[in-house]
């Protein structure tokens, strides 16, 4: 990576490390689904613009109704699934499970497209995924034999989330290869819109969120789904995609770092250790390590 990459890996990953302090800040006042509503409606009046300057609406509108699934699969659910777990998460845990996104988009491209797993992938699946498994049931209180049913159902939550994005990357790979990055954003985001339009209607607050409230919503929408769209597909076409996975390990990092300075929340052996595990196993998954002979 050139230093203008790197800079926008650790933007991209400031930026998506904070989504889960703003979604912990905000969801108590919104709601889940009226949060992830404002989340995708906000992005898509930043993306918009920026479609119909490229000209790129006859590709949005080609595929449109790929582009209404995978709107639904990774957008729409997974936002309202991490909404759901802020109100009992801390942000940086969020981010850590999280993290496991990449091990699911292996598994299901090994399930569903037959993508080969070597011994390395295999062996950074079942540490990835043992990492999950532990840190899920130190949180959850499964270790002790006391269950907390409220963090067990937050975790479920983003473990549904991180499902849901790992099957949104082989149903893009497989239906949407070849459409432009912006069509891709800007449709998925429009298409949530819609679906969660009615249910975040039926659910609106009946006390209006405060000040701090909409300014969280807005940076969610504006900054976590706007400005970090374009950031990530830059940085996607410059460096290719395994280059560009590796934001995954940094956003856990941001949102620990911001969940403890803003919000004083405690950072964890359990979180430190299961985060590392994780992280260890995405490396090899992504087959950042060890690096194939020249």
């Amino acid at each position: 990576m050139k230093q203008r990459d790197l800079i926008d890996l650790a933007l991209l990953a400031a930026i998506w490390g904070g989504s889960f302090l703003f979604m912990r800040v905000a969801a108590p006042a919104f709601g889940p689904t009226a949060l992830a509503w404002v989340r995708v409606s906000g992005a898509v009046l930043v993306l918009l613009p920026l479609l119909l300057m490229r000209h790129e609406w006859p590709a949005l509108r080609a595929n449109w109704r790929h582009l209404a699934i995978l709107g639904l699969t990774n957008s729409a659910l997974p936002f309202l699934c991490f909404g759901y777990a802020a109100l009992t998460l801390p942000a940086g845990l969020g981010a850590i499970f999280n993290a496991a996104t990449p091990l699911f988009a292996a598994l299901i491209a090994w399930l569903w497209l037959h993508e080969p797993l070597n011994g390395w992938r295999s062996l950074g699946l079942a540490l990835g995924f043992s990492g999950v498994v532990g840190l899920a049931a130190v949180k959850s209180g499964l270790d002790t034999g006391q269950l907390d049913s409220r963090a067990a159902l937050a975790i479920a939550a983003c473990l549904a989330g991180t499902l849901m994005y790992g099957h949104a990357a082989s149903y893009a790979r497989r239906y949407l290869k070849g459409v432009p990055s912006m069509a891709m954003a800007t449709g998925t985001q429009l298409s949530a819109s819609l679906v969660l339009a009615l249910p975040a209607g039926l659910t609106w607050p009946a006390v209006m969120p405060g000040p701090l409230d909409w300014a969280m919503a807005v940076a969610l929408a504006v900054l976590c789904s706007g400005v970090a769209y374009i950031l990530y597909f830059r940085l996607l076409t410059r460096v290719g995609p395994t280059q560009a996975s590796s934001v995954t390990f940094l956003v856990p990092v941001f949102a620990t770092l911001w969940g403890a300075l803003l919000l004083g929340e405690a950072v964890t052996l359990a979180m430190l250790g299961g985060g590392a595990v994780i992280v260890a196993g995405t490396v090899l998954v992504l087959g950042l390590w060890p690096r194939p002979p020249a």
